[in-house]
């Protein structure tokens, strides 16, 4: 989560939500790390996780990521939870939860209906404080512009 973090960090400091991934096989080797590249892009499917799954099929070859785990500072949402399971990663971590947006464990909740093919194993709330103290402080700043 520490590497999530930091990227993170660095989506903020560029003026991104600060939101921040990582993926990692299954004997913990750094797949593809990334932050949130919407407002540089202006492509709002640039979120951290969709640019780990596709840097890391990309450098791996194949289609799939099922012995990988998915690391991302709050719940992916609907958009990303659906790439997960199109990717069939093995497992997804994230530290804050997304009452408003999120799509694994609020919302929508992907992975829990009968018709998703893939379910990855799922972690929440991996040093939650951290990680929603991020994305609060980033969003204060607006508040008191």
């Amino acid at each position: 989560m520490e590497i999530a973090l930091s990227e993170a960090r660095r989506a903020a400091e560029a003026g991104e939500v600060p939101v921040g991934a990582v993926l990692t096989d299954a004997a913990g080797v750094v797949l593809a790390v990334a932050g949130n590249r919407t407002e540089a892009g202006q492509d709002p499917a640039a979120h951290a996780e969709m640019l780990v799954l596709t840097a890391a099929r990309a450098a791996r070859g194949g289609k799939y990521l099922a012995d990988c785990t998915l690391t991302v500072t709050l719940e992916p949402c609907a958009m990303c939870a659906g790439a997960i399971a199109a990717f069939r990663v093995g497992r997804v971590v994230f530290g804050a939860y997304d009452p408003k947006s999120g799509g694994v464990e609020h919302g929508p909740r992907v992975f829990s209906h009968a018709t998703t093919h893939h379910k990855p194993e799922v972690i929440g709330g991996v040093r939650e404080a951290d990680c929603a103290a991020l994305l609060s402080d980033f969003f204060a700043g607006f508040r008191d512009a």
